[in-house]
Order: structure tokens, then C-alpha cells, then sequence
């Protein structure tokens, strides 16, 4: 293509043969997909539970704790210390979750 200077071509060139960018970010593996569908099934299990608190001002509070916590630890990608921060998550959920039975 005559029209097209030197510089130009260079920048077609390599926006043809350059790899597509996903706007999700990297690609997760089997391992770490999982375990995101675990976390985000433990999130909706708190977020649905705190409904059955009565009173209001400590279910605002309850639901915010609980999306604070994930949020701090949203950036964490070694797989064991996901596995550790769900099973802890768990079992504190389990205990709150006896605590608002007993209400």
C-alpha cells in the first residue's frame, strides 16, 4: 500500500498480528475457578441468611462486615490461602449463623 508511510504500516502490522485482549483479565484455572464458585456461593448463602436477622441496623452492619472481609482479601491468588480463607469463612459463618437462630 503505497498511500500508507512507513510508521503507519508498522502500526497496522502489528495491531493485525497482535493477540486479542480479553477484557476479563487472565485466564483462571480449573483449580482457581472452582474455588471462585465456592466463595461466591458462601458470599449469597451470608447475604440471603442476614435477611432472617430482625433487627435492621444489625443487618446493615452484618452484610457490610461480611462484603468488607471479601473485599480485603479479593486480590489473594495463592490457591491454598484461598482454600484456608474459605474454610475459615465457613466456620465463622456457621458460628454467627447459630447466634442468629437462637434470636
Amino acid at each position: 500500500m503505497p498511500f500508507l508511510r512507513r510508521s503507519a504500516w508498522a502500526s497496522l502490522r502489528r495491531y493485525a498480528t497482535s493477540s486479542p485482549r480479553s477484557r476479563l483479565g487472565a485466564t483462571l484455572s480449573l483449580d482457581h475457578f472452582l474455588q471462585r464458585g465456592r466463595v461466591l456461593s458462601l458470599y449469597r448463602t451470608i447475604i440471603r441468611a442476614t435477611r432472617r436477622i430482625p433487627d435492621p441496623t444489625t443487618q446493615r452492619e452484618t452484610r457490610k462486615f461480611a462484603r468488607d472481609e471479601f473485599e480485603r482479601h479479593r486480590g489473594v491468588t495463592d490457591i491454598d490461602h484461598i482454600r484456608y480463607l474459605l474454610s475459615t469463612g465457613k466456620t465463622e459463618w456457621e458460628t454467627m449463623e447459630r447466634y442468629i437462630d437462637g434470636l
